[in-house]
């Protein structure tokens, strides 16, 4: 067997198994990396034999995400089953919530993206003209102004998601299809892993969502809200980086502000 070993620190390695558990659970959702074996800051699973991706497989992809998604959490922000605490994505913090917010607004202006504004001014990626155009943005989304009905197979109020579903967490393989690596998975809006799929450019991205759609259709309105379900990601790469994501970021919330 061909083995991925993966060291981490070993809060960051039981959050991920974690989500790789649940995330697998979902009948007949997205292929998931197989784990072989956990130990405190030790993962080893499965290595996917990876191969170019093709229209066909996005398509089936697009199809199995929504079935993911349609596997529910109890509530925006909570972690996988087993895991308490403090998430990550990638190096970032990920607040969790072991209680139910108010609604994906404010879970969303709180949680995903106000957390990350003072680094990315720390490192001098995002100004104070900058931060306070996040924050304008932030309080519209915290009033409610952006929220929308979740895809039409997600029968509860939040989604099953992968949490940092840029392209590179997505290896194709001829096996297995589009198989999911290095979840940050939690409760939350299904259009969020969606519109992460294009913060890097996912191969065949527009079949995936048309695949998606065709299964589980979108709320009305959801091709104006890809950029603020791409707000969480860029603003963490801003605090994390800086650089040009500090203005991506800006860019981004002045179209919400």
């Amino acid at each position: 067997m061909d083995i991925f070993r993966k060291t981490d620190d070993p809060r960051a390695v039981a959050f991920e198994a974690a989500g790789l558990r649940w995330l697998a659970e979902a009948e007949a959702g997205a292929a998931v990396a197989e784990i072989v074996d956990e130990s405190p800051g030790v993962l080893q699973t499965r290595r996917v034999r990876e191969t170019a991706a093709t229209a066909a497989a996005a398509e089936d992809f697009g199809r199995a995400l929504a079935r993911t998604h349609a596997a529910g959490a109890p509530h925006h922000g909570c972690p996988p089953p087993g895991f308490a605490g403090e998430g990550f994505m990638g190096r970032a913090p990920l607040p969790l919530r072991a209680e139910p917010p108010g609604s994906w607004g404010e879970f969303y202006a709180t949680d995903r993206v106000l957390p990350y504004l003072t680094a990315a001014r720390q490192n001098g990626s995002i100004d104070d003209d900058g931060a306070r155009t996040v924050e304008r943005c932030a309080g519209r989304i915290d009033d409610g102004e952006f929220d929308a009905p979740q895809p039409g197979l997600v029968t509860g109020v939040a989604a099953r998601l992968h949490g940092d579903l840029w392209s590179g967490n997505v290896l194709w393989s001829p096996e297995t299809g589009g198989t999911l690596i290095d979840p940050a998975a939690q409760g939350g809006h299904a259009e969020s892993d969606l519109a992460q799929l294009s913060v890097f450019g996912a191969p065949h991205r527009e079949r995936i969502v048309a695949a998606y759609h065709e299964v589980s259709p979108l709320a009305a309105g959801w091709a104006d809200r890809v950029g603020l379900h791409q707000l969480h990601m860029l603003i963490v790469h801003a605090a994390l980086f800086g650089g040009g994501y500090g203005a991506q970021t800006v860019s981004v919330a002045a179209q919400y502000a």
